[in-house]
């Protein structure tokens, strides 16, 4: 049997195939099935003798080629695959089930992987080349992608998507997932439910957004409701919700429409609450204004790596709203706003914990200024790891901390309780 060029071969396929569909029906929508009838027929009229699991493969190549993403298309209809990294042609990971693997995934060469990248961003408007070497956006189904290229990208492009989860996160679905116990999910309930402040903190892939997500839905109906993210990625199900999306620069470097500038936007849309995807810089100062004046039940997410660090990162991201604020105002400021801390982590083994959450109580500091005090309620208390590198655990109430805590008298006047049980 004459040695086959695959490579060449599935480029002749995929050009007599295009070509083939434009002429019968330019306008007609394109049906999976139909393209791979279409492709067998052309394979077969190649004369080409290969294994089956050869053809079959072929086969399915050129259909993603046409129709998806090329090799990236098994990858983002495995549903345990919840986000996928290209760091070049050849070398692609995604993580499956919490952990990190590669995966024997390759794209042909570097302008095979660009041809992806653009069939990716061009429908949502965008481009990435010289000019403008990277970009972040979302596609139609949710999910998150980002694009870098050379020269930023020293080794060549590198993509990476966030799949969008077809099912919503709730707490119900975090307990359920073991990312906290359920007397935690009750608490947070309640407290989002009586219109408490929170500020979920996190590093990246810690699970942030979907806990935020899974918060912003115990919201009662009724309330209007006001999301602003870089990109969208909650799904709420609020009957009076406005959701917006910040805007990047153009590659004339205008048009850019800023985090902050959407948060001072929702104040004059008669929002009762404002959930910001993430605070990163001095929209903090706008969201911890909201927070004190009239928009109690606010939430937003934040990078940092305990209560305390958020803190900390909090104040740093004031002051550079530019108001030249002394620190003990800042300091007075975040007191007032922020009610409970949550603090969330990927351990080790890719299990996605709360691992503490902390009411933020006002103590007064020196010249009787008000300060934040971090008092700890419930906690993830680690014990190592197993043989097979699960990490060891169990979370722990801080009993008497809760029972004493302020913000059960605050869920307690607003008329709910810590007992009241989960809805989905």
């Amino acid at each position: 049997m004459l040695s086959v060029d695959l490579n060449l071969l599935e480029d002749r396929l995929h050009r007599e195939a295009v070509l083939r569909l434009e002429k019968e029906a330019p306008s007609r929508r394109l049906d999976r099935e139909r393209v791979r009838r279409l492709i067998w027929h052309l394979l077969q009229g190649e004369g080409v003798i290969l294994p089956r699991v050869q053809e079959e493969e072929l086969v399915e190549n050129v259909v993603n080629r046409i129709l998806g993403l090329g090799p990236l298309e098994p990858l983002l209809r495995d549903p345990d695959i919840t986000e996928i990294m290209v760091n070049s042609p050849t070398e692609v990971f995604v993580e499956r089930n919490g952990r990190l693997e590669r995966v024997p995934v390759r794209f042909r060469d570097e302008q095979h992987l660009l041809q992806v990248i653009d069939r990716i961003v061009a429908p949502l408007g965008r481009r990435v080349d010289e000019s403008m070497p990277y970009v972040d956006a979302r596609l139609p189904d949710g999910s998150r992608v980002n694009v870098i290229i050379r020269p930023l990208a020293v080794r060549g492009p590198a993509l990476t998507i966030r799949k969008f989860s077809a099912t919503p996160f709730t707490l119900k679905r975090l307990v359920r997932l073991g990312t906290l116990t359920e007397a935690m999910a009750r608490f947070l309930q309640a407290s989002v439910r009586a219109r408490l402040n929170i500020l979920v903190s996190g590093g990246t892939g810690a699970g942030k957004t979907s806990t935020l997500n899974a918060l912003a839905r115990a919201i009662p109906a009724g309330e209007r409701i006001i999301t602003i993210e870089d990109t969208a990625e909650l799904q709420l199900s609020a009957e009076n919700l406005v959701s917006l999306e910040a805007r990047p620069p153009n590659i004339e470097g205008k048009g850019e429409v800023t985090i902050r500038t959407l948060v001072r936007n929702a104040l004059r849309m008669r929002p009762d609450r404002i959930i910001v995807g993430e605070v990163r810089g001095p929209e903090a100062f706008d969201m911890l204004q909201a927070m004190n004046t009239g928009h109690p039940g606010s939430m937003t997410t934040i990078h940092a790596n305990s209560p305390a660090d958020a803190v900390r990162r909090l104040e740093s991201m004031v002051l550079m709203a530019g108001l030249e604020l002394p620190q003990p105002t800042i300091r007075e400021y975040i007191t007032s706003a922020i009610h409970i801390i949550l603090q969330q982590e990927r351990l080790p083994d890719g299990q996605r914990r709360v691992v503490e959450i902390v009411e933020v109580r006002a103590e007064e500091g020196p010249q009787g200024r008000l300060r934040p005090r971090l008092i700890p309620l419930f906690r993830f208390e680690r014990r190592g790891l197993d043989a097979s590198g699960r990490v060891l655990g169990e979370f722990v109430t801080l009993q008497e901390a809760l029972e004493t805590s302020w913000l059960q008298e605050q869920i307690r006047r607003a008329g709910f309780s810590v007992d009241d049980p989960l809805e989905e």
